[in-house]
């Protein structure tokens, strides 16, 4: 008679329990769950932070360009004969200056990192009756000979920096980027039926600078740099690009400003494949330019 109550005193136990329990979440206010945390890629600068190109996420570049150029050519033929060592804005008639658009791109992923992507395109052509014989890759062009040349350049850059010292006022860092380099030489003489091209692409590795310092509300100042150099069995070359600048901050997403820019490349391949000779071309100039940020 007595196996019952322990089973049924279990069961009451238990309901109790449940009971307070359930009275107990009732009156208790329920749990906050804590929000996400926001990221901080591409965001808008955080308020109450003066805009600068220090708290801009994202920001685009047009510039005009108006380099002067400086080209050393030398197209060696395919058997790794060399050719004739040219200047190219003397002897084959290429214009020593251009007028050219530019464009840049900046993404600032996370706080203390940046990603630039610049490209820059060049290309000229030349007219002249030659006053020398000279041999131009696997042609030999004679002297009086009508030579139509043309060359074509385009440099496409990708950086990341990371900034060490970043500041409202002041922003320093370092990093590496790769240069892609792209360069196209063509000539002929139509009277004799002579033609001529070569063509080229390399990858230049870069260690790079970049500083930013806000002089006052709509005033900073910019600079960067970026080299690199080698030196293998067939091939040696160097690579460097500079800039400076002074923005003005017209409006909170927009500013416009003056710059200066130098690029210069120097190559030299004995590859029977790949742009055989020498190619040494400065182009630096002053740049007018917008910019577009948030």
């Amino acid at each position: 008679m007595r196996t019952w109550l322990a089973p049924a005193a279990t069961l009451f136990v238990l309901n109790a329990v449940a009971g307070v329990a359930l009275a107990q979440e009732a009156t208790d206010p329920q749990p906050q769950r804590a929000a996400p945390p926001q990221r901080e890629l591409l965001q808008p600068p955080k308020k109450g932070r003066q805009a600068s190109p220090i708290t801009d996420r994202f920001a685009l570049r047009v510039s005009y360009f108006h380099p002067s150029i400086d080209t050393t050519l030398r197209l060696d033929q395919s058997l790794a004969v060399p050719g004739t060592t040219l200047k190219a804005e003397s002897d084959l008639g290429m214009p020593d200056t251009a007028n050219l658009a530019r464009m840049e791109m900046v993404f600032r992923l996370r706080e203390r990192n940046r990603l630039r992507v610049d490209y820059l395109k060049l290309t000229r052509y030349g007219d002249k009756v030659l006053t020398q014989t000279i041999r131009f890759g696997d042609q030999i062009f004679t002297v009086s000979d009508r030579a139509q040349t043309s060359l074509d350049y385009r440099n496409l850059g990708l950086t990341w920096t990371y900034s060490f010292f970043h500041f409202d006022r002041f922003e320093a860092g370092a990093g590496i980027g790769i240069a892609l380099l792209e360069a196209h030489a063509r000539g002929e003489v139509v009277a004799r039926n002579l033609r001529e091209k070569q063509d080229g692409v390399a990858p230049f590795p870069t260690v790079a600078l970049d500083t930013t310092w806000r002089i006052s509300k709509r005033f900073s100042f910019n600079a960067r740099g970026q080299t690199w150099s080698a030196q293998r069995s067939s091939f040696s070359g160097s690579m460097a690009d500079y800039h400076a600048d002074i923005q003005y901050r017209w409006a909170r997403n927009f500013a416009f400003g003056l710059g200066y820019s130098r690029l210069n490349i120097n190559a030299e391949s004995e590859s029977t494949k790949n742009l055989p000779g020498k190619f040494d071309q400065d182009v630096s100039g002053p740049e007018l330019f917008i910019r577009a940020s948030f």
